[in-house]
């Protein structure tokens, strides 16, 4: 999960920011905006145990989130 990630894979955590960066803008979502979203544990819905970011668009969100 995030809480296990040791300081030294900041680049890693970055670089999945960027990708998702990259992903928003292929899809449009860029400019409407887009949500991302790293759950960690299951009372947060982590289902699937590593490190994962989950990009979110095209459709207007709600706040505070589900």
């Amino acid at each position: 999960t995030l809480n296990d990630l040791p300081p030294g894979d900041d680049a890693l955590v970055c670089a999945r920011v960027r990708c998702a960066q990259r992903l928003a803008a292929s899809r449009g979502y860029d400019a409407p905006g887009f949500r991302t979203v790293f759950n960690c544990n299951p009372a947060a819905g982590q289902t699937v145990f590593h490190v994962h970011l989950h990009v979110l668009g095209g459709r207007t969100m709600a706040w505070p989130p589900g």
